[in-house]
């Protein structure tokens, strides 16, 4: 076959088409047979009289996704969609409280919607044509040999489980024995301290390296990770996140070379990156800055279904068929076959249009970023320095990213800490990351009034909200946004501002230097942790005691505690506490932040262990 028309195929999505149109008699699982428990429903509820709900919300859908002229008419019509909304919920209540009314068919209520029963024809399991995710020898095998191909891989394998799968079969791989020891990025993500406590662990925390100007954690800088490997040579690999989930991060090449020297494998949690590497304007791929096992959730920023993502690997550090096991053990024996084709469909994708599928995203973004220059109020996150890479060690630091001590002590960061050159050189184009400039609207309060407007961000903190543009985004998504930003500019002028932060809290942003942000939990003065030990046995209650967060410098922590959203743990059980990490925690608190982790949510006490 013609290594071009090869590469237009979806083999696994092709099978389930053929296995569909097949109609064959199924007397394997699913339960559903093909759909066929719901079909005689489906046809009924087609020719009941009752009034199709469905497509009354759908014309109100479809009317609010006009754009207007108007911005006031815009926000009008955000207001009647959830009052539409509100009516239909209430329609359904009443439905199924006449369920018994003879007037009323049961069938009304339990019909799903014929192109949810048309995916079910695809919702198979491992049969004759359809391979075996764990075992592949047909068109799944043919399938993940297409997507290393597109992604630059040796290997790659399909997830069903989001990129949680992969951050734990990578640390259960590396970590082949207990107590072995990784070097891992301090802001990772809960699926790397799970697969942590799974491997039995130790950890040594890379702080990362902080951004001065936006006051957001990146990645460890080059003199850290070198650092860490040259005390720890016996360690199994280090684990590093880029891009952050607000599309920022640097060349990872100078960290990839250090590993290696070290003979260690450099694992790269790419969640937000499925898409790097594939068209000139995104940043480049950890595999091609040599990393040798990375983990996208295709999901997230290309076009599969949720839980779809794909891990990759290459080079001789890694071993496979240990981790073939492993995967096996975190996987579902009975995994998603529309997932998995949707998997295979989104490379398609981009192996028939290549960086042509990127276009009318792209546009969608350049017409926001134009419209957003009109709009001096609303700032845009961007690098200083973008896309360079950092220069070698004991070379000159570039021009405008000098920091004082004071502002160094104010970050968290230290001069063993900084790196040799910006850590934050590359910025990912469909991440539009925005604050308020005029300082009236947190992040918080900003993403409440976007949504107002029909506009539902990806996230918000203190300061910033995470606009997520992708492949799939148009010119009228952007023009949509921007309306909505012109409406609060003018709902919300800085000087009619005559509230304080008692009454208005979320009206009110803080000072970059004064910025706390939940993604940050660096410690100060080091540029590692000591070691810290993951197992899966509890902490038993008798051997700990509550003590005031203002005194527990020194003790070792006996809960995680995370400050949520996002998620990312400051402190870890086992782990000590140290001065600064004490005073973070405090300091959060009392901006009102809300933590995960803890018996205590008000923070007032933090148990520790009695040692």
């Amino acid at each position: 076959m013609d290594h071009k028309i090869k590469l237009s195929t979806a083999p696994l999505y092709e099978a389930l088409l053929a296995y569909r149109d097949s109609k064959q008699r199924s007397f394997h699982v699913p339960g559903h047979k093909n759909g066929q428990a719901y079909r005689h429903l489906v046809e009924q509820a087609e020719l009941s009289p009752v009034e199709d709900t469905n497509n009354s919300i759908n014309e109100v859908d479809q009317q609010n996704v006009e754009i207007q002229d108007d911005a006031g008419r815009l926000i009008n019509q955000g207001v009647e969609h959830s009052s539409s909304v509100k009516e239909r919920g209430a329609d359904l209540d009443g439905i199924e409280k006449r369920v018994d009314n003879e007037d009323v068919h049961p069938e009304i209520v339990l019909v799903p919607t014929r192109s949810f029963l048309e995916m079910m024809e695809m919702d198979v399991t491992e049969i004759t044509g359809t391979d075996d995710l764990h075992h592949p020898e047909g068109v799944i095998k043919e399938a993940q040999e297409l997507a290393a191909d597109c992604f630059g891989a040796e290997e790659s394998f399909f997830l069903v489980g989001g990129s949680t799968v992969g951050n734990l079969s990578l640390l259960l791989t590396v970590c082949d024995e207990p107590n072995c020891i990784v070097l891992v990025q301090r802001n990772v993500h809960k699926s790397v301290i799970h697969g942590l406590m799974l491997a039995g662990a130790r950890a040594v925390f890379l702080e990362p390296w902080v951004d001065p100007a936006s006051g957001l954690a990146v990645m460890p800088s080059v003199e850290t990770v070198q650092a860490a490997v040259q005390s720890y040579p016996e360690a199994k690999g280090v684990l590093v996140t880029l891009p952050n989930y607000y599309g920022m991060g640097a060349d990872l090449t100078p960290i990839a070379k250090v590993c290696h020297a070290a003979g260690m494998p450099l694992l790269v949690d790419e969640a937000h990156g499925a898409h790097y590497g594939q068209h000139p304007k995104l940043p480049v791929s950890a595999l091609s800055c040599g990393a040798d096992g990375v983990v996208q959730s295709t999901h997230k920023m290309l076009t599969a279904f949720t839980m779809g993502a794909m891990l990759h690997i290459q080079g001789p550090r890694l071993n496979r068929s240990l981790l073939r096991q492993r995967l096996a053990m975190v996987q579902s024996s009975s995994p998603s076959y529309p997932v998995m084709a949707s998997l295979d469909l989104a490379r398609r994708l981009l192996h028939v249009q290549g960086a042509n599928t990127f276009t009318a995203g792209l546009a969608a973004v350049n017409a926001f970023k134009r419209g957003l220059a009109e709009l001096p109020r609303f700032q845009l996150l961007q690098p200083a320095q973008p896309l360079q890479q950092e220069p070698p060690a004991g070379t000159a630091k570039p021009a405008g990213i000098s920091v004082s001590a004071a502002q160094r002590t104010r970050e968290g960061l230290t001069a063993a800490a900084m790196p040799s050159a910006a850590g934050y050189t590359a910025q990912d184009p469909f991440k539009a990351v925005i604050y308020d400039g005029a300082g009236v609207l947190s992040g918080y309060g900003l993403q409440q009034q976007l949504e107002a407007c029909g506009c539902v961000p990806e996230m918000s903190d203190e300061r910033y909200v995470v606009l997520l543009f992708s492949l799939g985004s148009t010119v009228q998504d952007a023009q949509h946004l921007l309306q909505a930003l012109h409406h609060i500019s003018s709902a919300n002028k800085p000087d009619e501002q005559g509230w304080s932060i008692a009454e208005h809290p979320q009206k009110v942003t803080k000072e970059p230097t004064h910025y706390i942000s939940t993604w940050n939990n660096f410690q100060e003065n080091i540029p590692y942790s000591e070691l810290v030990s993951f197992t899966m046995k509890p902490i038993v209650e008798a051997d700990t005691i509550e003590v005031p967060i203002e005194e527990s410098a020194g003790c070792r922590s006996a809960e995680m505690v995370i400050p949520y959203p996002p998620g990312i743990p400051l402190i870890y059980p086992g782990e000590r506490i140290s001065s600064s990490i004490a005073k973070r925690i405090q300091l959060l608190r009392d901006e009102g932040a809300k933590f995960h982790g803890v018996s205590d949510t008000s923070l007032k006490v933090l148990k520790v262990m009695k040692d």
